[in-house]
């Protein structure tokens, strides 16, 4: 799940929804765990500070965390979902959740894997208001052996076995699980929320501001490249 999303990169959207500017790089639309993409976060310097978040920065990132102790970029390969449940323990991500190095990924639309035609499809999900959506993620960033920084993030997942609308996609044996969309007055709230609040903002959104396109799109591997 939450493998597959369509960016924002759109400067006046950027601007209007998520109060922040559009970075020289603003990475593709169309993106997978590998590709580089925007995350909005507090600027780094700002990060100790409470209070709400006056600024903002669109941040290019590699879509997979790779954590400030990693070897090279391959661990992204396996760090692009965070658990909600397990984040502050897995090695991965433990370092940037105790540190509440919390961003907003802007997403118009993301996809998840339906198998109620028997095989898999991709159906399309957005906002019912057609709004972009902005979920929540955690940040790093990795110094390589050549002095580069990397900046990187992950999408935040929580249970959805019950949710009425998220429910029926993946497997039928699979656990249910879907990505955090902030609503949009949380989005401060994640930005500035402590490490012991985080869990405060990891809940379902509403079935109702959900709506489904395309149901029965496909993507080929070919889509990856």
């Amino acid at each position: 799940m939450g493998v597959h999303y369509e960016g924002v990169t759109d400067p006046k959207t950027l601007r209007e929804v998520f109060h922040t500017s559009s970075p020289p790089h603003a990475g593709k639309v169309d993106l997978w765990p590998g590709s580089f993409g925007l995350m909005i976060r507090r600027p780094v310097q700002q990060l100790p500070q409470p209070g709400p978040a006056n600024e903002r920065e669109a941040v290019f990132g590699l879509f997979g965390l790779v954590p400030s102790w990693a070897a090279d970029l391959t661990i992204s390969r396996n760090t692009y979902l965070a658990r909600a449940e397990t984040a502050a323990t897995k090695p991965g991500f433990r370092e940037a959740w105790k540190s509440a190095q919390h961003c907003i990924i802007p997403a118009q639309a993301i996809y998840e894997p339906d198998w109620r035609s028997g095989r898999e499809t991709f159906a399309r999900i957005e906002r019912s208001d057609a709004k972009p959506m902005g979920l929540a993620g955690l940040w790093s960033s990795w110094k390589s052996p050549k002095g580069v920084w990397v900046h990187s993030y992950a999408f935040l997942t929580i249970n959805a076995d019950a949710h009425p609308f998220m429910n029926r996609f993946h497997k039928a044996a699979d656990e249910k699980r879907m990505l955090v969309i902030l609503r949009d007055e949380e989005h401060d709230g994640w930005l500035t929320a402590s490490a012991d609040k985080s869990h405060e903002y990891l809940v379902p959104f509403p079935a109702e501001a959900m709506r489904e396109v395309d149901e029965h799109h496909e993507y080929r591997v070919r889509s990856r490249a």
